[in-house]
């Protein structure tokens, strides 16, 4: 019989009353806001870089950026394996070793395998220190409050972006690629590894607590009860997971297609780059807001109708982008988009849990991101196609306008979030 993870150690219990599991949830957040900062937020700033200092042409960079969405997806199923079996700790820190050393390298880049190269472990070395080890963590460590804790968490994947764009952007201008990216590697060490090693727990169990801070559970033989849920085999073939992953699928290709023209589409129609900075950040803000508000609402909101909701403001903020013009409108539609994002991000996590429990968690998750970032990968290219083909942003937005109509068809045909689960618990027929 399995008798679940063995205590680490109660040291970690005694802080306070403060449940420990925030503390998990504010090492989660600090973690995903310097790693999303330097690794994802930087892929824009190296590619210009690359192109001015490294001679590389749009085209061959572009296709690399690409690769680093596919590797990072792919590499996602080997971290869902390995967070099922080891401590995270060393998860997270190897990814953040792999990933500033890549950073380190930028500089000496020349020829186009090595750009390949780049981006390929660079895309590895974030799958393992973002978002799939982040959000299987906070979800093993609450079961009522997680919708909150995901969100708070999450949170950091946008205020990345706020804070070490701009630094990231002024290093690369002042002192080239090369010197910064050295600057950069160590604040990513330094950002990540401490804390990792140091607040990270696997579970609350391997503490001898339970989610919520609720009374650990025991087993007739005095064990701790193992994580509840549905089997990795079942839950992938259920009609939920390849619904809902299709879902998501349409959606997130859409929104990073939007967010990597998003900055051109209001520079072309203002005919100012600051006016199209400030939109970006207006929408980063609103990202942030977002999923903060959207944390508190799933307390009281199903899950599944909170995501139809997302799903229709994203296709409103589309359409809206297609015909705004001038800077207040741009604006708003700016934060209205700004508003699907953070909360897009911060749903697959929540309901892939909801769905399907915490017993194979890791890997269920790893196999929807992987899926889902392969087709973000898909994004920019397919929006860039759309405006060459259409000749201009109206008809190219109004097409990927019908992304967040598909996802919600895809949504609403995937069923009940906990039928498998309901399934388990509903008592056999004798």
């Amino acid at each position: 019989m399995d008798t679940g993870p063995a205590p680490e150690s109660q040291r970690a219990e005694a802080r306070g009353r403060i449940f420990y599991g925030w503390y998990i949830v504010g090492a989660v957040f600090v973690i995903h806001t310097v790693s999303c900062g330097l690794i994802f937020y930087n892929l824009s700033i190296f590619l210009k870089a690359f192109v001015a200092e490294g001679g590389f042409t749009v085209s061959a960079t572009s296709n690399a950026t690409a690769l680093f969405f596919i590797s990072s997806g792919f590499a996602g199923l080997a971290v869902g394996w390995m967070l099922d079996r080891f401590d995270p700790r060393w998860v997270v820190t190897f990814g953040a070793f792999l990933s500033a050393g890549v950073l380190a390298s930028a500089g000496h880049v020349g020829e186009l395998w090595q750009l390949y190269a780049f981006y390929i472990l660079f895309g590895i070395g974030n799958a393992a220190v973002a978002v799939i080890p982040g959000m299987t963590i906070v979800a093993r460590w609450f079961t009522r409050q997680r919708s909150k804790a995901i969100a708070y968490a999450s949170t950091g994947l946008s205020l990345g972006g706020i804070l070490f764009t701009p630094l990231s952007a002024t290093l690369v201008e002042r002192y080239g690629l090369g010197e910064a990216a050295y600057w950069l590697a160590l604040v990513l060490v330094l950002g990540v590894v401490p804390i990792a090693l140091i607040m990270l727990r696997k579970s609350p169990e391997a503490i001898g607590l339970s989610p919520d801070g609720d009374p650990p559970q025991r087993q007739a033989d005095g064990s701790l009860v193992p994580p509840d849920g549905v089997g990795f085999s079942e839950a992938i073939r259920s009609r939920f997971f390849i619904l809902c992953t299709g879902a998501f699928v349409f959606s997130m290709m859409a929104q990073v297609g939007s967010l990597a023209h998003q900055f051109r589409l209001v520079a072309t129609r203002t005919g100012d780059d600051h006016v199209a900075a400030l939109a970006v950040s207006i929408m980063a803000a609103s990202s942030i807001a977002g999923r903060l508000v959207g944390g508190s609402l799933l307390s009281r909101i199903a899950s599944k109708n909170y995501l139809y909701a997302i799903y229709v403001l994203q296709g409103i903020s589309f359409c809206a982008f297609a015909f705004a013009d001038g800077m207040v409108a741009l604006f708003i539609v700016s934060a209205m988009f700004g508003a699907t994002v953070g909360n897009m991000q911060m749903m697959q996590p929540l309901i892939m849990a909801e769905a399907f429990g915490l017993k194979a968690y890791a890997r269920i998750l790893s196999l929807a991101q992987m899926i889902t970032t392969c087709a973000n990968a898909a994004g920019p290219a397919l929006l860039g196609f759309l405006y060459a083909t259409a000749g201009g942003y109206q008809t190219a937005y109004l097409v990927i306008t019908l992304s967040s109509v598909l996802g919600f068809a895809c949504l609403y045909a995937a069923g009940p979030v906990r039928a498998l689960l309901d399934a388990q618990e509903r008592p056999l027929p004798r």
